[in-house]
């Protein structure tokens, strides 16, 4: 970058951060750099009439999307597609924007945060209420009084939806028996499967194929609401792409079921 910038002559980074960040010129510079890959990539297909999708596609997810809804929206996008690749990466939904903000991911399929760049563009795949988990065999079914009553476990207050439910608690002046705090759907489900605690978790919009036997029980209005979507720069290069994946992740989301999803083309 360095060396760009002195045959340039321009400054691309501002340096005087501990963490370098573009200039205006350097946003400038991207921002049409996106625009020749763009029409490079269209290059070949507007000239053959070839309105196939290929190449890579960096995707960042959420470990909550990686076991039924990312799985199946990539089969189905590779069904129709062989020539589209797509590499996965996951991680939460502040550290996938950031990617996202930087081009090191193509898009994310994120918890939506309450701010998002300017840039940036974000396009719904489902809604998902939060509802509470309890293993079969406890007696009652008031969500309320098994929080109170049973030890907590927690999801990860370092995710948007964690901060979220805890957000929640507070303002319900809930108070809760902490006894764990974890980051996935998998492992919080398999300890109160355990009877090991309660615990409220997003519902997924798509359930895996032999999901856990738990009650889940409604919070009833007022409860907290995952967004879960697509993130990705305005002028990405990969707009055709991406669409097609928006568009598979609601028919997919529709299907409610990994089994019952089948490509409509």
């Amino acid at each position: 970058m360095r060396a760009l910038e002195e045959q340039w002559g321009v400054q691309i980074f501002d340096r005087s951060k501990r963490t370098p960040e573009l200039t205006p010129t350097g946003r400038a510079v991207v921002a049409r750099a996106r625009e020749v890959v763009r029409a490079y990539d269209e290059l070949l297909p507007s000239v053959l009439g070839d309105a196939g999708l290929h190449g890579d596609i960096a995707l960042g997810a959420l470990p909550t999307t990686l076991t039924a809804l990312v799985p199946a929206v990539i089969s189905l996008l590779k069904g129709a597609y062989p020539d589209v690749h797509v590499r996965v990466y996951p991680g939460l939904s502040h550290h996938l924007v950031t990617q996202v903000e930087r081009g090191a991911l193509d898009v994310a399929l994120i918890t939506r945060p309450q701010m998002l760049a300017p840039e940036l563009s974000f396009l719904e795949v489902a809604q998902e209420p939060v509802q509470l988990l309890a293993a079969l065999e406890t007696k009652s079914n008031d969500p309320y009084r098994l929080l109170r009553d049973r030890p907590f476990i927690r999801f990860n207050r370092a995710a948007v939806v964690g901060h979220m439910i805890e957000s929640w608690l507070q303002t319900r002046g809930i108070k809760v028996n902490e006894t764990m705090e974890l980051d996935g759907m998998e492992a919080i489900s398999s300890m109160v499967h355990a009877n090991l605690g309660v615990s409220l978790m997003p519902e997924s919009c798509v359930q895996p194929i032999n999901p856990l036997p738990l009650k889940r029980l409604p919070l009833g209005s007022g409860a907290p609401v995952r967004k879960l979507g697509l993130v990705h720069h305005r002028d990405s290069a990969r707009m055709a792409t991406l669409r097609e994946v928006h568009r598979i992740c609601l028919e997919v989301v529709k299907a409610r079921s990994v089994r019952q999803a089948e490509p409509t083309l």
